[in-house]
């Protein structure tokens, strides 16, 4: 079975802790190589995350893990790259 490469998921967390720790905090997980958080939207007290994670072999299960132990959830799973090779979405540019 080909691995899983890219992960792009939409997570719902609290203020706290901040965005730069919550993606310091992915990025140190096993079989990542770069993570990425972009601040979609901003309430009174959460805010939504649109989350890139990139490796050799990601483990969605680990991923899901750390998010809930940073006391965030995952909405939804937007875009699964498998494979040697990353296929950008010609629609959406990535």
């Amino acid at each position: 079975m080909a691995p899983v490469t890219r992960l792009v998921l939409d997570v719902l967390k609290p203020h706290d802790p901040s965005v730069v720790t919550f993606t310091r905090q992915l990025s140190d997980l096993e079989g990542i190589d770069g993570a990425t958080a972009t601040v979609i939207e901003v309430d009174e007290s959460v805010k939504t995350l649109r989350v890139t994670i990139a490796g050799s072999d990601l483990d969605l299960e680990s991923v899901r893990a750390e998010i809930e132990d940073l006391s965030a959830s995952i909405h939804s799973v937007d875009q699964v790259a498998c494979g040697s090779q990353i296929v950008e979405d010609p629609l959406l540019g990535r």
